[in-house]
């Protein structure tokens, strides 16, 4: 029962994080890691659960990703694919227990890039620089790659890296971002239950609870209108979180 309650509202808030502002990795996946999943299992099953909020937030804003500046869709859905399988896979070979050990840099990475991603975003776009368009595809597949193997951070690396090649359209940036993280995250989530990684018991509690939330959280998301404390909030849940990780894989 406590194990259900524990994964019932860690989904509920990250449900409702994620339709919000984001960062819903940060009560998932330790959660699932605190109730006894093993990490490899608790990333792909917590990887599943944000699965619906991708498909629902792709499908708001289909207009958007459309038409607009940056790559197309073929090319980005391909690529999205490719690094999705290729993150996966990596995963699959990676011992438990160095898994173990990268998880912490894992959240450290997302935790920081969450934290920085508003500021290093807005100078980006206030730039106006662009990588070299040989380098774009082999950014995009960086990062789609990286989503495939742990998807905390993953929003906000790919805004990032739609700013480094060049957009500078915001509403479609968040497009193609939800769309990509949807397309590598399906992939991936094939390739994990195809191996046998999904925990589907907790992946049932987590999922319900992160589609109620993500239910509440997009009404919510309509009236607040400073997100300052809200990403103060999850930013120290990730620092706390990746403290708490350190300390158990080299303490």
């Amino acid at each position: 029962m406590l194990t259900t309650t524990i994964l019932a509202l860690a989904g509920f808030g990250a449900g409702a994080l994620n339709a919000i502002a984001g960062g819903g990795t940060f009560l998932t996946f330790p959660a699932l890691v605190w109730v006894g999943v093993p990490p490899i299992m608790a990333n792909a099953t917590a990887t599943f659960a944000a699965l619906p909020g991708y498909a629902g937030s792709s499908w708001a804003y289909r207009r958007d990703i459309q038409a607009g500046d940056g790559p197309s869709l073929r090319a980005l859905v391909v690529t999205a694919l490719l690094g999705g399988v290729l993150g996966a896979l990596l995963l699959l070979v990676t011992p438990e227990d160095l898994f173990s050990g990268v998880i912490p840099w894992l959240l450290l990475i997302a935790t920081l890039a969450f934290a920085a991603g508003p500021a290093l975003l807005r100078g980006l776009l206030a730039s106006g620089r662009r990588l070299p368009d040989v380098v774009s595809p082999a950014l995009l597949l960086l990062v789609s790659i990286y989503g495939g193997y742990f998807n905390g951070g993953l929003g906000i690396l790919l805004l990032a890296a739609f700013g480094l090649i060049g957009m500078s359209d915001l509403h479609r940036m968040n497009g193609l971002k939800t769309l990509a993280s949807l397309v590598l995250s399906a992939v991936s989530v094939v390739t994990y239950s195809l191996a046998g990684l999904i925990e589907w018991s907790a992946l049932l509690v987590t999922g319900l609870g992160c589609a109620a939330g993500g239910y509440v959280g997009a009404h919510m998301a309509r009236k607040v209108q400073d997100l300052s404390l809200l990403r103060t909030f999850i930013v120290t849940v990730g620092l706390v979180t990746t403290i708490v990780f350190f300390a158990q894989a080299y303490g």
